[in-house]
């Protein structure tokens, strides 16, 4: 159990990237021309996902929404289209199916000889405690494992977010089914080291194929009153490791109020600015957070033997998968 300090530097580093932003001063106006360039974007028929999505087409990307649910993301496109005049894509991919991440990659290159950006944005949240049929955990699997199986030679952005803080340290004997993770009682604490781990994972990537032109960004969008269809997004706080919970009350005010609730249309511009800024190709292995600036993640993620370690178990998970 992390010490009382840590806990409290943990949740101070948590206030600093979410509490009284002020307004983004880069915005989807400074978008480039993105004519004959490649996007995917999972998770893009919804929420941040889908805001990306149409800055994009409004900028003459070619976009392609990577989701479960065609039906949904059909009636995205559509609504795309009306509003942009361009018409994105559709790619049939289930995060917590390691044989759909192939078919999909698959289907893709198919249709296309290059990928520019991956926007890594599909995640959950909340969810039970519940494992996927290979063993893993759900979260850990959605928001991490299935991120490793996407790896291209693009500027791959990972979303990530603020409550990576309150992980401390990585703990791998919890990713599967066991005996670690089943004394584990706290829903939040897999998507805490799901977040953890996924900067690392940025950061390891980008230290092995940098000289390959690939880079990889963390980012934290911010926190938005938005629902996942399983609880509403940050109904309760991030429980920490030690334990610390701030009342549901407290989040009534906060969010009444808007002290760290932004307006969602802010919500895709920090990773907008990862994927498609100049000047953010010197950001490779960085932590961006809100609004489109580098920031300083858990100093555990800064480790580099413990990204190693990270990077060869995620080979060992899926190499026979």
């Amino acid at each position: 159990m992390p010490s009382l300090f840590s806990a409290f530097k943990s949740t101070c580093s948590f206030f600093q990237e979410a509490w009284f932003l002020g307004s983004p001063t880069w915005t989807a106006d400074n978008i480039p021309d993105l004519s004959g360039q490649v996007f995917i974007v999972t998770g893009g028929n919804s929420g941040l996902g889908k805001d990306t999505v149409r800055a994009l087409l409004e900028h003459d990307a070619r976009v392609y929404i990577a989701a479960r649910d065609e039906k949904k993301s059909m009636t995205v496109i559509d609504e795309m289209f009306s509003e942009t005049g361009r018409k994105a894509q559709f790619l049939k991919l289930d995060l917590s199916s390691l044989s759909s991440i192939e078919a999909a990659a698959a289907q893709f290159l198919r249709a296309e000889t290059r990928l520019d950006v991956l926007f890594n944005n599909a995640g959950t949240l909340g969810t039970p405690i519940d494992v996927v049929a290979n063993g893993y955990d759900m979260v850990v699997f959605t928001n991490l494992l299935a991120k490793k199986r996407l790896d291209g030679t693009a500027r791959i952005i990972n979303v990530t977010s603020s409550a990576h803080h309150f992980a401390g340290s990585l703990k791998l004997e919890t990713f599967k089914d066991g005996p670690e993770r089943r004394q584990v009682e706290d829903v939040n604490f897999f998507y805490c080291q799901s977040k953890f781990a996924l900067i690392l994972m940025s950061n390891e990537l980008t230290r092995r194929y940098r000289e390959d032109g690939v880079i990889s960004i963390a980012v934290n969008p911010a926190t938005y009153g938005r629902s996942n269809g399983s609880v509403p997004i940050y109904r309760e706080f991030m429980i920490s490791p030690g334990g610390i919970r701030l009342a549901e009350p407290y989040y009534s005010v906060a969010q009444n109020y808007c002290l760290f609730w932004y307006p969602n249309a802010w919500g895709c511009l920090t990773q907008l600015w990862a994927g498609v800024a100049p000047e953010a190709v010197h950001a490779g292995g960085k932590y961006a957070v809100p609004w489109s600036r580098i920031g300083q993640p858990h100093e555990g993620t800064n480790d580099v033997g413990v990204a190693v370690k990270l990077w060869i178990w995620l080979e060992d998970q899926v190499k026979d998968l």
